[in-house]
């Protein structure tokens, strides 16, 4: 049903998941632990999905925090918990206050989950290209020093992600790579077909995380496309031409 990083699970006073679609009530597409708010899977049956998550978390269904995300750079603070309607649009979250689950969804993208344990907060990134590419992750770091947490204390793990295998893309996108992050050719291979390349999106974005200087950034190495049995893939989907698909949930909390 989960996915736990020892780089997080050490801290008693952390809690997190990379929750699978594994463990649900939801059928067919949406098989079977769907948390996607912005999917077209039945309501109650998402509602409950991600009250088996927060139940695995220790937490009451309230805790647990979405955003509106739209592959943006933007970062909110969060307080208290927020109505499902009136989820702020952006990409990453941070918070210090105890009993929140901070939870980012994914189909490909690449989930971060962020502690500084020693100054008690945690944050939660949405990482898709254009998100890593327009810095996110630095907006992120900077927004949890801004509540007290040190960079160089701060440890921050990259979930079930899509891999370099799986992710073609057009010249270009790698032309707005070359141009925006000079060096980032390195995470380029040859494609599959002419004019094209494969993107290593989770190299990218651990380099994103070591330019910010944090302490330890370190990637799962789950790929979302290839493994079916566990994970969601909006590209798998893309290729199949379904109508729609589930979304994965990745949360980071301080123990109340």
């Amino acid at each position: 049903m989960f996915i736990e990083a020892p780089e997080l699970s050490s801290h008693s006073y952390v809690r997190h998941a990379f929750f699978t679609r594994q463990g649900g009530v939801s059928d067919g597409l949406y098989a079977s632990l769907n948390g996607g708010i912005g999917s077209r899977d039945e309501t109650a049956l998402v509602a409950e999905n991600r009250a088996r998550m927060c139940a695995q978390l220790a937490l009451p269904p309230s805790a647990l925090v979405s955003l509106y995300q739209v592959h943006s750079n933007r970062v909110v603070t969060v307080e208290a918990p927020f109505p499902l309607e009136e989820r702020p649009q952006a990409d990453a979250m941070v918070t210090r206050v105890p009993g929140l689950a901070l939870g980012i969804a994914t189909a490909d993208c690449g989930p971060i989950l962020f502690a500084d344990p020693e100054n008690c907060v945690v944050g939660a990134a949405h990482a898709g290209w254009k998100g890593a590419l327009t810095g996110v992750i630095a907006n992120t770091v900077a927004a949890m020093e801004d509540l007290g947490a040190v960079r160089s204390y701060i440890v921050a793990v990259l979930g079930p992600t899509i891999s370099q295998a799986a992710y073609e893309v057009s010249a270009d996108f790698v032309e707005r790579f070359r141009a925006e992050a000079p060096g980032s050719e390195r995470f380029f291979a040859e494609g599959k077909r002419g004019g094209h390349a494969q993107f290593d999106l989770p190299g990218f974005i651990v380099s994103r995380l070591e330019e910010a200087g944090i302490g330890e950034a370190v990637a799962l190495g789950l790929c979302t496309y290839a493994d079916e049995e566990r994970f969601f893939s909006y590209r798998r989907t893309t290729h199949r031409a379904e109508a729609d698909y589930g979304r994965l949930i990745s949360a980071i909390a301080l123990t109340p």
